[in-house]
């Protein structure tokens, strides 16, 4: 048992000892493409979304040295045809190249040489494993005769296989070195159909359309804007996330609203695998994204306002939908030629989800929506709002502040205002005539309280459904604001209608204070009015 070449099955052992959510199915995926063309897959997924759990997995199942049936027959992978036929019947080479790099970086050594590193920490694995291929000086000669030797063909697991790509940007000799050795093992008529069984690799940006990754050409390639018969296994699903909730004693109300909102392929309401394990230990509902090397570059884009990128970043926060074409994204953190390529990049890596239109197949182009998904992605985006440089984005959010101090405050006029002003702004949806069009401004106008409050929509309370809700989050002391919307009617009903039907019910397991906002446009006059009070509960009434 080796570090790289057959390292055993304790990795996966460590993953079932804890909270382990059932994703064998995979398993299967990969068992049916062995010995067929199509026995190379690459998948690209967000950080956090489970790549190296499933790479950890497929290790322990394909690995020869070790037994790990123990491991896998209460999942689902034992009742599958093929589950006996492929245990522990190959020889595994498992890489992380994010270790490579990381240990490169440690040691202050030139990334340029890793692939070289590679290919003689491998060689020199197997030699110590299989003594009588000491001989033999070239590491693909020495695979090849691995599998004559012991008559078992090879899986390898690559996880992270694109860091190397991202890393060194902008060394073009280094990438192609790296490229060289995966090309030697992946696209090589002398060892890949000898020696490969299957190959699983994983990385964050799929692979690019210039041709310049041809090594990995072969590979069938599942993303997250065309994840094929993978989409059920790129995060949590819905079923999977409240069985862990009901086995936790969890809220999944609270787990929805927080980390639901990704839509892959077909499956709707998938959840971040990381952010939910860490909620369902801590019991805490928060963001637990991490700050990265891509959110850095996310800032620049945005200071850059590339295609008026600024404007569809604030109307992505307020809610809306924006249409993306997703098609001339080139792959890259590097080469964009419009704004549609930022959007594509923050749906691979997790910021934005996206939905392809039923009818997005006409004329040949393929357009989706995007929208920001859950509570969790929408507070990092706020994060990046309020460090941004354009001066009409420093301004929102500015008035927005001044907004919400104002509705505290109970300064109806001065709410009233800003939020004509919001509706004669550029920002304003196209058709002002309905409540939905007023919910929208409402949500523009109020877009800095991200920070400080979970914004919910048509939250059902008491007789009928709250339009906007603001609910403070844990350590917020702001009070909680119920807005309900009218159209042609008045403010002072709006806020009747609130009481009458008793919305602030929703918010009877919060203790703190209640602000009643209530607002209404009128087509006539072509003014907003508002009226604000506190609610006050029946026991502080007595």
């Amino acid at each position: 048992m080796g570090i790289y070449l057959n390292p055993g099955n304790s990795g996966f052992a460590r993953i079932v000892n804890s909270s382990y959510v059932d994703k064998t199915g995979l398993i299967s995926m990969i068992n049916h493409s062995i010995g067929t063309t199509e026995n190379l897959t690459c998948i690209s997924r967000p950080r956090r979304f489970g790549k190296s759990y499933a790479a950890q997995m497929l290790c322990a199942y394909y690995d020869w040295t070790c037994d790990s049936h123990e491991l896998f027959d209460r999942y689902c992978i034992s009742g599958d045809a093929s589950y006996d036929l492929f245990i522990n019947r190959y020889h595994v080479i498992s890489l992380d190249i994010t270790g490579f790099i990381s240990n490169a970086k440690k040691k202050r050594t030139s990334l340029g040489e890793i692939p070289a590193q590679i290919d003689a920490t491998l060689l020199k694995e197997t030699q110590k494993l299989y003594p009588e291929l000491k001989e033999i000086r070239d590491l693909n000669e020495c695979l090849l005769e691995l599998v004559r030797v012991t008559g078992r063909k090879i899986v390898f697991v690559i996880d992270e296989w694109d860091s190397m790509i991202r890393e060194a940007k902008d060394d073009n000799d280094t990438q192609e070195s790296y490229l060289n050795l995966l090309r030697g093992w992946f696209k090589n008529n002398n060892f890949t159909p000898k020696a490969v069984a299957a190959a699983y690799i994983t990385g964050i940006l799929p692979i690019k359309k210039d041709g310049s990754q041809s090594a990995i050409s072969d590979f069938v390639e599942y993303s997250m804007l065309d994840p094929g018969k993978f989409a059920g296994y790129v995060g949590f699903t819905e079923e999977e996330v409240k069985r862990l909730c009901e086995e936790s004693n969890r809220r999944f109300d609270e787990m929805k609203r927080w980390y639901d909102g990704y839509t892959v392929g077909v499956k709707h309401s998938i959840y971040n695998p990381y952010s939910v394990m860490h909620a369902i230990r801590s019991g805490k509902m928060k963001s637990y994204w991490r700050k990265t090397s891509a959110a850095e570059t996310l800032m620049t884009y945005i200071d850059m306002d590339q295609d008026g990128l600024q404007d569809t970043i604030v109307r992505l926060m307020a809610g809306e939908s924006i249409v993306v074409d997703p098609d001339s994204f080139q792959n890259d953190v590097e080469t964009f030629t419009c704004k549609d390529d930022v959007l594509t990049l923050l749906i691979h890596l997790g910021y934005l989800t996206y939905e392809e239109e039923s009818d997005s197949y006409e004329d040949d182009t393929v357009e989706g929506l995007v929208t920001i998904p859950n509570e969790e992605v929408r507070t990092e985006f706020d994060k990046i709002l309020r460090k941004a440089k354009h001066k009409s984005l420093i301004e929102m959010v500015q008035k927005s502040d001044q907004l919400l101090s104002d509705t505290l405050k109970g300064k109806s006029d001065a709410v009233a205002r800003a939020i004509a002003e919001v509706h004669d702004s550029e920002y304003a949806p196209t058709y002002y005539n309905n409540e939905q069009s007023l919910r929208y401004v409402v949500k523009m106008a109020y877009i800095s309280c991200v920070d400080q409050y979970a914004k919910v929509e048509e939250l059902p309370s008491g007789h009928g459904v709250a339009d906007v809700v603001f609910w403070p989050k844990r350590r917020s002391t702001l009070p909680a604001l119920i807005v309900e919307l009218k159209w042609n009617k008045d403010a002072e009903g709006a806020i009747k209608q609130i009481i009458n039907r008793n919305y602030p019910d929703a918010l009877s397991h919060y203790g703190g204070k209640i602000i009643l906002v209530g607002i209404n446009y009128d087509e006539n006059t072509k003014k907003h009015t508002c009226k604000i009070e506190e609610f006050h509960r029946a026991a502080e009434k007595k």
